[in-house]
């Protein structure tokens, strides 16, 4: 038997990942071999799955806590599955769907059922993506109309801005020094003199 390694994955750098965490260990994987990506599923150009699929080899064993930690793109799933499983010869096991475990079932039937089963739920995880995608912009969306300021708030301008406004409208100096002087990024004084 090879070594086991576990993947998880958060979307973001807010959300928690101990959950995901406690599991593995539990499973037996070793903490150095627990590999974490705090990334959107929506593809898998992310650091940590890639330094994974360095590490596996044939006969290592993947453990995850549920498919839509591995990716939320259908297609993407069913290709990294298929390179895991066929090309890599590695097992893969998914905690929350016993079915998803290809080192037991190997005969026909057991293929069948697993291939369908992860057909089901890698288009669950697609369709949850784009539900929270829609989510998200209906929540923006309806803030914009309640007036809320979505951005970063707007840098105040110094009380000097004027008078280096004027030195720069005149020509003693170039928006770049008046931007050092005002401790900005030139492409924000430039922005701040044409809303004047």
């Amino acid at each position: 038997m090879g070594n086991q390694y576990a993947y998880i994955r958060v979307s973001s750098k807010e959300q928690n990942e101990e959950r995901q965490r406690a599991a593995m260990l539990e499973y037996g994987v070793p903490a150095k071999n627990i590999i974490l990506d705090k990334q959107s599923g929506k593809d898998f150009e992310r650091q940590g799955y890639k330094r994974l699929m360095k590490k596996l080899k044939r006969g290592d064993i993947l453990i995850i806590k549920s498919i839509d930690r591995l990716g939320r793109n259908y297609h993407e799933i069913l290709e990294q599955w298929r390179i895991l499983t066929k090309e890599k010869e590695a097992a893969i096991v998914v905690l929350d769907m016993p079915l998803l475990d290809t080192r037991q079932n190997r005969d026909l039937t057991g293929v069948l059922i697993a291939d369908i089963v992860l057909q089901l739920l890698s288009y669950v995880a697609e369709t949850e993506r784009k539900f929270i995608r829609q989510r998200q912009a209906e929540g923006i969306a309806a803030a914009r109309a309640r007036g809320a300021n979505l951005g970063r708030r707007p840098k105040d301008r110094p009380p000097e801005f004027a008078a280096v406004k004027a030195a720069w409208e005149n020509g003693e100096i170039s928006a770049r020094s008046a931007a050092r002087r005002l401790k900005i990024n030139h492409m924000t004084f430039k922005r701040w003199a044409s809303n004047c």
